[in-house]
Order: C-alpha cells, then sequence, then structure tokens
C-alpha cells in the first residue's frame, strides 16, 4: 500500500520499496509569469487547435490528456483529484502520469495508479501532492463553518461565509496551493487554483463547456463514465467562478477567459472570447515581455 511519509522535514510517497519526494507547493508559488491553457475534457476541447498554442504552458487533467499526446504536446502539468477516474481508466491516469513535466495528483489517486502500474511513480520526478483545504494530511479537520471563519483573514485564502447555508462555507479561492484548495467539484477549478499559484496572470480555459449532456471529447456511449455535473453547477461550480471574477481578480492579477462559446458558464462570470480575441491577448502579452512566451522567471 502506498503511503505518505514523512522523513527529515520532507514529505514521501512509499510502499516500502518505491520512494518517491514530494516536491513542496511552496518552492514552484510565483515562479512563473503570462499565459498559461488549462485543457478540460468538454466536446470543444477536440475541436480546439492546441497544436497552434504549443509554445505555451498547458496544465492537463483527467482524459484531456488524449489531445496533449494526439498533438505531441508535453503538458507542462498534469492534475487529478479524483480516484475513480483513475480506477475506471488507468490508462489515461497513467498517460498523463508518463507524459507531463509535472504531476500533482491526491493521495487517493497515487495509491490508485500505484496499484495499477507501480512502475509510474517510481520513474518520475517532479510530483506534487494535491491536498484540499480543511483536508490537509496531519492537521485536525473543522467543520467548513469553522474553517471559513478561521481564514477570513488569511490574503491566499478567500472563502464564502454563512451562519445558515452550509454549502456556502464550502465555496472558495486558494492562491496558495500549500494550504490546500477548494474542490467546486470541477477540476478545471482546481487548475485555475495552480495557475494562479504558479503565478500566471492570463488563464485560457479549454473545453469547460460543463455540459452533462453532451459528455466529454474522448469517450462515447456506453464507455462514457458518469457526471454530477447538473447536480453540483448552481450550488458549487458557478459561485465558485463567481469568486473569482468578483474578489480574486481585484486582489491578484488574474484574469480568467472561456475558449469555450457555448460553455454553461455565463460570460458574466468567466469572459468567452473568439479565436481572433485570443491572439490579440496573447500577441499583447508577448508585447510586454519582449516578444517571448514566458514558461518561468530566474
Amino acid at each position: 500500500m502506498l503511503e505518505l511519509k514523512l522523513e527529515e522535514g520532507r514529505r514521501w510517497l512509499s510502499d516500502g520499496n518505491v520512494q518517491v519526494p514530494i516536491v513542496p507547493f511552496g518552492e514552484c508559488r510565483g515562479r512563473y509569469q503570462g499565459s498559461v491553457f488549462v485543457l478540460a475534457s468538454g466536446p470543444s476541447a477536440g475541436e480546439f487547435p492546441l497544436a497552434r498554442y504549443a509554445d505555451w504552458p498547458i496544465i492537463a487533467m483527467n482524459g484531456s490528456i488524449v489531445r496533449c499526446v494526439d498533438e505531441q504536446i508535453t503538458p507542462f502539468f498534469y492534475i487529478c483529484d479524483d480516484p475513480g477516474f483513475v480506477r475506471d481508466r488507468p490508462d489515461l491516469a497513467r498517460l498523463g502520469a508518463r507524459s507531463a513535466t509535472h504531476l500533482a495528483m491526491s493521495l487517493n489517486c497515487f495509491q490508485e495508479l500505484h496499484r495499477h502500474d507501480p512502475t509510474v511513480l517510481a520513474q518520475r520526478a517532479n510530483v506534487l501532492l494535491l491536498e484540499r483545504v480543511n483536508r490537509r494530511h496531519g492537521m485536525a479537520v473543522l467543520s467548513d463553518r469553522s474553517y471559513a471563519w478561521s481564514i477570513r483573514k488569511d490574503p491566499d485564502l478567500i472563502c464564502g461565509f454563512s451562519l445558515l447555508r452550509k454549502k456556502t462555507n464550502r465555496i472558495g479561492f486558494s492562491c496558495d496551493m500549500s494550504k490546500g484548495y477548494f474542490g467546486a467539484r470541477t477540476i478545471p477549478f482546481a487548475a485555475t487554483q495552480l495557475a494562479c499559484h504558479l503565478g500566471f496572470s492570463q488563464v485560457f480555459i479549454i473545453g469547460m463547456d460543463l455540459n452533462k449532456s453532451i459528455g466529454r471529447f474522448y469517450e462515447t456511449g456506453a464507455a462514457a463514465l458518469p457526471s454530477s455535473l447538473d447536480e453540483d453547477f448552481e450550488d458549487y461550480i458557478l459561485p465558485s467562478f463567481r469568486i473569482v471574477a468578483e474578489q480574486v481578480s481585484s486582489r491578484y492579477p488574474l484574469r480568467l477567459f472561456n475558449l469555450s462559446p457555448d460553455s454553461r458558464l455565463p460570460a458574466s462570470v468567466v469572459p468567452k472570447v473568439q479565436p481572433t480575441q485570443l491572439d490579440a491577448l496573447l500577441e499583447a502579452e508577448m508585447t510586454v515581455t519582449g516578444g517571448k512566451c514566458l514558461r518561468g522567471r530566474s
């Protein structure tokens, strides 16, 4: 069984034979700048000309790794926090774990991946551990309301608070992944928090259609995994992205753009941009950076 170990102040994933060092999120905070693409799995991701933007960093997740592999693109990050996905589609999880420059998963995802193929993590570097806020390993778990109240003065954690509605206390945004991240019931939101943590200022989200009826671009028919998008949209997904629009962007130099023209998420929450607008935004950024696509800074 793969377990999380603490040795000499560092954390490791270990099963007694394999030992994989965990890179602390603090080591990569604010090290990057410019634009990043977040590649989700809605049908519009299958139509987006990804190869045209291969010079920019891409955060892939779950089954969206298929597009990167098809286009021979090495994603900057591959992330996954759903052990059910790893269990049901281990081929895709393994593909992401082997392909990306950086790998970030929750502990239960790492355990499922290791159970399926013990060689994957043994051959990897740049492994990071995704942990939910108020669920970090080795720390006491508070009630959602108590946790929301406890972080009210933390500039890195923006959270709703309510004495009346429990769900309000679960909605938030983390600008520091070492303190955990808010789930929002959709993995692109975790990727957005990761992008902010890394220091990127423009986030272009591909394939965030958020429409259960049209599924994912990489699966059809009986092979399609179940989705709870309809159940979660109003209570978690929409208010989570609304927090970014109303509170995060005013405190941090973070702008989100939705490249899915038919996304269920309103343009008033995350602006939708056309291909010509995307190119103009990237060109403007390159003018500022001296004509370079910046992945990192020393």
